[in-house]
């Protein structure tokens, strides 16, 4: 795709998104369209890129990356940050994993201020610990976590970075005697330090209910990941495709506390990009749902 394509698709996705409530303005009612990166990572391991300047062409100007191991998917943070202005894109939030047993550049637990500091020079506005690898789903970790979370949590706080910690299914088994995982990690973290970041999806599978944590622990779910389950294997679907009742869901974002979410497919029985573009038509024909 030559320059002058790009702009003029990304220009109409624009204005599609525009006319229907969906555009690049940012408040806790209003969110732009976004997506979490993982959702293409074939794409972006070939060419970052075109797979960039593919989804702002669909109308995707906010990013949540992951994988950032002291460059951004094989770019210095200088290569993507021109890349993101070639784009008209930006990053709203970055993954990292605790670095508990895989101690990696980019985890919580191996340089971290490093970390910080590259993604405070990419305009970032939170950090996520995004994952816990099976080894680490022991009690013996779960006990440290919270601790972990706590301390990455200041360090990005004194960037200016607010820090949440992202959800799967495993969460919401029960730990100790003491309840739901997912309860714990939220009884013994600041709130200030540490937020959540919704996973709709494994909530959903783990057959809990969003609004009912919303009012739990209100004002302290900001990010949601926001994906659809089919209804025979509950497996992975678009957008609008599946049994998850977003009306419902969105009608508590002032309690949740939302501010940003991210469009997320983890496969697709198509091409990932047809899925994308299925999940998007329906958000702007639904966009009573989703944006106000």
């Amino acid at each position: 795709m030559d320059r002058k394509e790009f702009l003029t698709l990304s220009s109409l996705g624009l204005l599609g998104l525009s006319s229907c409530g969906i555009s690049n303005r940012q408040s806790k009612n209003n969110p732009s369209l976004a997506i979490q990166l993982y959702t293409v990572r074939e794409a972006m391991s070939e060419n970052p890129e075109k797979a960039l300047e593919r989804l702002a062409a669909m109308g995707f100007t906010g990013l949540e990356i992951y994988g950032y191991n002291g460059t951004f998917f094989g770019k210095t943070r200088n290569e993507f940050r021109q890349i993101l202005s070639n784009t008209g894109q930006r990053v709203i939030s970055s993954h990292h994993t605790t670095g508990m047993l895989r101690r990696e550049p980019g985890t919580l637990l191996e340089n971290w201020e490093k970390t910080v500091e590259d993604l405070k020079y990419m305009g970032t506005e939170f950090m996520v610990c995004s994952y816990l690898f099976p080894e680490e789903r022991t009690p013996e970790h779960y006990r440290k976590l919270p601790g972990i979370l706590n301390t990455a949590g200041e360090i990005a706080r004194q960037s200016g970075i607010q820090f949440a910690y992202h959800n799967h299914d495993f969460e919401f088994e029960d730990f100790d005697g003491t309840g739901k995982v997912y309860d714990f990690i939220l009884n013994r973290t600041s709130p200030e330090l540490v937020q959540m970041e919704l996973d709709l999806y494994w909530i959903a599978k783990a057959g809990f209910d969003p609004v009912s944590y919303f009012e739990k622990y209100p004002g302290r779910f900001p990010l949601w990941h926001v994906k659809d389950m089919k209804a025979g294997n509950r497996d992975f679907t678009e957008i609008g495709n599946g049994t998850i009742d977003f009306a419902g869901i969105f009608a508590a974002r002032e309690k949740a506390g939302l501010r940003h979410w991210f469009l997320e497919q983890d496969s697709a029985d198509k091409d990932i990009f047809e899925s994308i573009g299925i999940s998007s038509k329906y958000i702007r024909s639904h966009r009573k749902i989703f944006s106000e």
